[in-house]
């Protein structure tokens, strides 16, 4: 975690509000980075990172004009899927491999990125590290463990003389992620191949998810003022959740985090009794949420000094079944005709049980964390209705799959890295 966090008063927040997205995502990185960057290091590289849109929409479709707010309501959906992989993942990879670029420009070296997925990390980062000079990737992620669509972006952008390579481990994501946790612990390891983690193990890819929070959360406070504002995140490792706590830290108006869990709900269950237990990972429909042992729980322990409740007066939690969560689905798309992905419904779904748990007005946000057509196997299923596929999944669901098995244990994965680095 970072040493310390700075806050911005008041008055900085509202400058900053007024910048674009990457303007600001610029200033806030600047408290994150040293001397190897220069202001207009961070700039250029958020302005080339972050070249599409952050909307906040409404149900029905209309995106909130802080100019005309009484157009909209106090329901948004914050739709992060608007990057090249259709991942809210996309804000911190490209942040992330464009950053990892502009140091080994400068230091003439070479990392190898080890990255366990659940769905989205690995595309993301897969798509903002290709073709890099100095960097090799490998994408680790449990077969027969993500949908048909993100198994066919993690295991096509590769191949060849490409440097991102795809690991099919016959596991689960928490099998994927110790492979990577071991690897890292293994000195000898780590300096024979200059391992780096581009998991949210790694802090550099949660850092940059704080500022789509600090950013939105400007736009609302002034379109509407003082009313309270609450952001449900669909949450499995955290760390989504923990870069909103982080942009909270540094003064973003935000009152609450509603924290959506499919069964695999280790921190709801902490949130209801003080007590977290880790426990094996089951498969679900929202399967990037599939994760028994959240490997951001420690950092959002320490942002509030371990204190229980005062993690209580800002997270609050449920948790919900695939039952549920189809149910969900088809309600909103009857009642509105949106399409939400699993994800999402089922921060939708949390965000109405916090509202019904209170008794105050207050702004409504739902993290909507990837496109339906990610999933569309099941989307269609469900809602008995065909998805367009948007031309960077078209394009992907065309090319051939290159990608290796593996069992669930480091022998294995420094074996394939052997290999291909050999």
């Amino acid at each position: 975690m970072p040493g310390s966090i700075k806050r911005f008063s008041p008055e900085e927040c509202a400058e900053l509000g007024s910048h674009s997205f990457a303007d600001c995502a610029a200033v806030l990185a600047r408290q994150f980075v040293d001397g190897q960057f220069t202001d207009e290091d961070l700039q250029r590289i958020c302005r080339d990172a972050y070249d599409f849109p952050v909307p906040l929409k409404t149900l029905d479709g209309y995106e909130v004009d802080p100019a005309v707010p009484e157009l909209a309501g106090n329901e948004f959906l914050l739709e992060l899927f608007h990057g090249p992989t259709l991942a809210f993942k996309d804000f911190a990879a490209r942040f992330m491999g464009r950053a990892a670029s502009h140091i080994m420009s400068k230091k003439d070296q070479t990392r190898t990125i080890l990255v366990a997925t659940s769905g989205d990390t690995g595309g993301a980062i897969g798509d903002a590290f290709l073709y890099q000079n100095g960097i090799r990737v490998f994408i680790l992620f449990p077969k027969n463990g993500v949908s048909k669509v993100q198994e066919q972006q993690l295991t096509t952008m590769g191949g060849g003389d490409a440097n991102v390579h795809a690991i099919a481990v016959d596991g689960t994501f928490d099998d994927c992620q110790q492979m990577v946790k071991n690897a890292f612990a293994d000195n000898q390891l780590t300096r024979k191949y200059n391992l780096m983690s581009a998991n949210s193990i790694n802090v550099g890819r949660v850092i940059p998810q704080s500022f789509y929070y600090f950013w939105t959360s400007l736009q609302l406070k002034a379109a509407y003022g003082d009313l309270p504002i609450v952001y449900s995140i669909p949450s499995g490792n955290l760390g989504n959740l923990t870069g909103g706590l982080i942009a909270r830290e540094m003064g973003a108006p935000i009152d609450r985090f509603v924290v959506g869990n499919n069964v695999n709900d280790p921190f709801v269950d902490y949130l209801e009794t003080g007590e977290y237990t880790p426990r094996p990972s089951q498969p679900t429909l929202s399967n990037a949420m599939d994760i028994g042992r959240p490997n951001n729980f420690p950092r959002i322990s320490k942002l509030f000094k371990n204190n229980y409740d005062d993690i209580l007066k800002v997270c609050w939690g449920a948790s919900f079944s695939d039952t549920d969560t189809e149910r969900h689905m088809r309600r909103v798309f009857a009642e509105t005709n949106y399409i939400m992905c699993p994800h999402t419904a089922v921060g939708h779904m949390a965000m109405n049980a916090f509202a019904d748990d209170i008794d105050i007005e207050f702004l409504k946000v739902t993290v909507a964390t990837a496109h339906p057509a990610k999933f569309a196997d099941s989307v269609e299923r469900i809602l008995r209705t065909e998805i367009s596929m948007p031309e960077p999944l078209a394009k992907a669901m065309t090319r051939e799959k290159v990608f290796v098995e593996t069992k669930p244990n480091l022998d294995a994965l420094v074996e394939i890295l052997e290999t291909e680095m050999s």
